[in-house]
């Protein structure tokens, strides 16, 4: 392991391997979750279906309206999140940051349920709610961190008080319009059973425009992982460039809430790992997160739904039971005089 981890970390050619092999895993990831489920497939099947298949034909509606839109539902919600906790993570000088520990999520989520429960579940809607809910979150954790210096543990808290606060809004909707939102359990827990082709198409292009617009960003990134003193002598102008990738993460935090819910963990998890393995290099950084991102949900995604045969487990609760332990460990490595710069 350590050997692997120093042939990647220490060239660009190691870094562009672990992206070559990253890009291959999520195809094949991506297929293998088109084939498997309560009623495996093999790959000549599931294109025979595709091609030749009929709207009548039982297989081809389960290829079509439940498998496909699932994965590539798993796919950006896993890519989106984990760009999202990437960008975060480098905002805020903090490597326990990611959009479910600082409330991000919570604020996206509590806008999402405004808007089904009084308004309609128009997609555009629904994802704009989001990104507006997730953008207040954000801004309102890099206020207070700018502001206070707090320590990076006691900044985790204030996110923790965040989802408190937007929870409780949440619960509030809830309980004043029970029969209003249909799915609200999958959605607070994070689940993608309810996907559709249709409520894909908006978030889709959110998420997609917003990793390419962080993949732009990355020598941004780069500069600002110097320290907020040293990017100011080199001429960045700090604080814009912060409100800038994180309403890119509020974007693709708020896309992914829309049809995922409340999944957590993947934005702490993959960029962390990514980093372990290929330094803090964001050129590879972000695209080697959205694919490892992608791939570690659909794999989820895939256990929850067949590990319990004939019931199925919101991929929500399978990634807290992973992402939890990981986050404990963190806590115990931090220090509690690192500080937002």
């Amino acid at each position: 392991m350590n050997i692997l981890k120093k042939f990647l970390t220490g060239s660009n050619k190691g870094c562009w391997l672990l992206a070559g092999i990253s890009a291959l895993g999520l195809i094949l990831t991506v297929f293998w979750g088109f084939c498997m489920g309560a009623n495996p497939i093999s790959v000549f099947t599931f294109f025979s279906v595709l091609l030749y298949g009929t709207s009548d034909d039982p297989l081809y509606q389960i290829i079509t309206i439940v498998r496909i839109p699932r994965v590539m539902a798993a796919l950006l919600a896993g890519s989106g999140l984990a760009v999202s906790g990437t960008l975060i993570q480098s905002v805020l000088n903090n490597p326990m940051a990611s959009p479910n520990i600082i409330g991000i999520n919570s604020g996206a989520g509590f806008f999402v349920l405004l808007v089904s429960v009084w308004l309609n579940t128009d997609p555009f809607l629904r994802s704009f709610s989001a990104f507006i809910g997730a953008m207040l979150a954000a801004f309102f954790v890099l206020f207070i961190g700018m502001k206070s210096r707090m320590s990076r543990l006691m900044l985790v808290l204030t996110g923790f008080v965040i989802n408190s606060l937007f929870g409780a809004g949440m619960n509030a909707v809830l309980i004043l319009s029970p029969d209003s939102y249909v799915g609200a359990g999958n959605f607070l827990v994070g689940g993608l059973s309810a996907v559709t082709a249709d409520t894909l198409l908006i978030p889709g292009a959110f998420i997609l425009t917003g990793i390419l617009a962080a993949v732009f960003s990355s020598r941004g990134l780069n500069l600002l992982g110097l320290g907020s003193d040293r990017a100011k002598s080199l001429g960045m102008n700090v604080l814009v460039c912060k409100c800038m990738y994180l309403f890119i993460a509020a974007v693709l935090a708020g896309a992914a809430v829309s049809f995922a819910g409340l999944i957590g963990f993947i934005g702490l998890l993959i960029p962390h790992s990514v980093k372990l393995l290929i330094g803090k290099d964001h050129r590879f950084v972000i695209p080697a997160s959205a694919f490892l991102g992608g791939i570690f949900v659909i794999l989820c995604d895939l256990f929850a739904r067949t590990l319990f045969l004939p019931y199925e487990l919101p991929v929500g609760i399978l990634m807290s039971l992973i992402g939890s332990p990981f986050f404990l460990y963190l806590i115990l490595k931090s220090k509690q005089k690192d500080s937002i710069k």
